[in-house]
This record gives C-alpha cells, sequence and structure tokens, in this order.
C-alpha cells in the first residue's frame, strides 16, 4: 500500500507552499515599482554581480529562463531604461547585460520593504543557527537540481573589467579569478 504520509512528499509540499506564500507577500512590492517576480530577479542578480553585469547565457542559466526568454526580460527591461546591452570583448556572439542608474535605482526603491518582509516572513522566525543551517541546506539542494543558478560567477569577475577596456579601445589580458557574489 502507498503511504500518502511519506515525509519526502511533505517535504516538497512544505517547500512549494512556502515558496508560494512568500512569493504573495513579495509581489505586491515588486508590482508597486513596476516590477514582475522576474524583473525583481534580473535586476537583483545584475546588481550582485561584479560591475553589474552578468553575460545573458549566464543570466538566462542563472534565473531557469531560455536564452530567448531572457532575451525577452531583457529587451523588455532596457526599452524601461532598468538595464543596457554591452557586446563582449572577447567573443563578438555574446553579449552583457548591465544594470543601469536607473535600474539601480528602481531597485533601491524596493529593497527597503523587500528586506522588511524577507525579516518579517522568514529570517527572523529563525533563530541565527536555524538560518546557517537552512542556507547551507538550501545551497546543498540547489547545487543538486539547479548547478546553473550560479552559472557565470566565476566568469563574471572579468566582465567589468573586460567593459571598461573594450570601450577604452584595449586588448584583454588574461581574466581575473575571483568569484562573482550569488544567492
Amino acid at each position: 500500500m502507498t503511504n500518502f504520509d511519506d515525509s519526502r512528499l511533505t517535504a516538497v509540499g512544505l517547500l512549494t507552499e512556502v515558496h508560494a506564500g512568500l512569493m504573495a507577500r513579495f509581489q505586491p512590492v515588486f508590482a508597486a515599482a513596476g516590477l514582475s517576480d522576474i524583473d525583481f530577479e534580473t535586476v537583483i542578480r545584475l546588481a550582485r554581480s561584479p560591475g553589474q553585469a552578468l553575460r545573458m547565457s549566464d543570466l538566462a542559466a542563472q534565473t531557469g529562463l531560455s536564452t530567448s526568454g531572457m532575451t525577452r526580460v531583457v529587451d523588455r527591461l532596457e526599452r524601461e531604461g532598468l538595464v543596457k546591452r554591452k557586446a563582449c570583448a572577447s567573443d563578438r556572439r555574446a553579449s552583457y547585460a548591465a544594470l543601469t542608474d536607473a535600474g539601480r535605482e528602481r531597485l533601491e526603491s524596493v529593497l527597503p520593504q523587500h528586506l522588511q518582509d524577507i525579516d518579517d516572513y522568514l529570517t527572523s522566525l529563525l533563530s541565527a543557527e536555524e538560518l546557517e543551517a537552512f542556507l547551507c541546506g538550501l545551497r546543498k539542494i540547489r547545487a543538486v537540481v539547479r548547478p546553473c543558478a550560479t552559472a557565470g560567477a566565476q566568469e563574471a569577475q572579468e566582465a567589468p573589467e573586460a567593459l571598461r577596456m573594450q570601450e577604452a579601445g584595449e586588448v584583454r589580458e588574461t581574466p581575473a579569478s575571483a568569484p562573482a557574489a550569488t544567492f
């Protein structure tokens, strides 16, 4: 006989319910700033990356969107002036999405309430030890189920310098090796 009370089903169910509940709490703040959930995820990932830029393909991988889906998101954000595209100095087929000053300002307008919501509905409910264990567990699971979530983090460190050098007409040297910020 099938055990419908299996703790594995409970784990996935709780995770799904928590995600849905948090997104329902976060969405009104994003909407008030004229951002969808994916818009916010895109601009926060850019903001947390060195030089506030990522290769389009890495941004797509990090968000779980197809490259064409990410192109549509970036097209929309670019029309709004929140991001801009820059050519890649080392690969003419690739381009970067970079956060603009307007994008940074929009994000800064959302963050105070978003951080308060995160604290109210997630982090303040856990002790420091519970939060650290929770984050460790999430990263362990993410490494298995969505290894692309950190795509380009290593290479992103070289992006700002590569873009600056390209704009200055300089030849690119060896890439930097420091990792970019990820979740």
